[in-house]
């Protein structure tokens, strides 16, 4: 079963959530601080390069299964057109309303 976007319990969370759904960068990176950074599978990248590739150029999209940490930590199913769907994990830091680190990567199996 999976959370809709406006049940997120992170403001900071659900607007990065709605904003990729909505393929919308101007949402997207306004949820996000000046210097934002982020890894994937442990490794850091570039957050803009990386964004645009998985996300924005594939047409990325998530469907929330669960949240932990008060919403700063969700499991979900990522798509794009790129590599399909996976079971992905993601941890959120949050400093003055707006997302200063994402960590994404393959979800452990249940």
């Amino acid at each position: 079963m999976t959370i809709p976007v406006d049940r997120l319990s992170d403001p900071a969370v659900r607007a990065f959530v709605a904003a990729l759904n909505d393929n919308d960068r101007q949402a997207f990176f306004d949820a996000l601080t000046p210097d934002a950074t982020m890894s994937d599978d442990g490794s850091e990248r570039d957050l803009r390069d990386w964004t645009e590739r998985e996300i924005f150029s594939s047409n990325g999209r998530m469907e929330v299964e669960d949240e932990t940490d008060g919403g700063r930590g969700l499991v979900a199913t990522y798509s794009n057109d790129t590599w399909g769907a996976m079971r992905t994990a993601w941890r959120f830091t949050v400093e003055g309303g707006k997302i200063s680190r994402f960590e994404t990567g393959q979800a452990p199996a249940d």
